[in-house]
């Protein structure tokens, strides 16, 4: 992948694991150099099957982004296992929520809230 994205991939060589590296906003089309998006991240996602562990720290973004991610996540083969050390805000909180296992830092914080969508992202239009 040649775009900067804020995810990174680790091999634990001993298990043969994977670890996963969440930082940054969350969003449906990239904005910013930062933004996770759903399509990269599923891509890199299906290409390491096995045991995950997913470290997240975000302060959140697009709900419908975060809604792919998670589905993602809960659609992997093999364990995930979440942990936060830092933040898991809005929709990040969302993509916490796809781990068999989730595991926060006593200092670490996870913010969750009605989500509040784009108008042009609305399934439907209010008269």
């Amino acid at each position: 992948m040649n775009k900067k994205v804020f995810w990174n991939w680790a091999r634990d060589s001993d298990s043969g694991s994977r670890t996963l590296y969440i930082l940054g906003a969350i969003a449906e089309e990239p904005w910013l150099e930062d933004d996770v998006t759903p399509k990269a991240f599923r891509e890199e996602l299906f290409a390491h099957p096995g045991d995950l562990t997913v470290w997240i720290n975000s302060g959140g973004g697009e709900c419908f982004a975060a809604a792919e991610i998670y589905t993602a996540l809960r659609e992997h083969h093999g364990k995930v296992t979440i942990k936060i050390d830092a933040i898991a805000a809005s929709a990040a909180s969302v993509i916490a929520m796809a781990g068999d296992e989730i595991l926060m830092s006593p200092v670490s914080m996870m913010m969750i809230h009605n989500p509040a969508v784009r108008p042009d992202r609305a399934l439907f239009e209010v008269a």
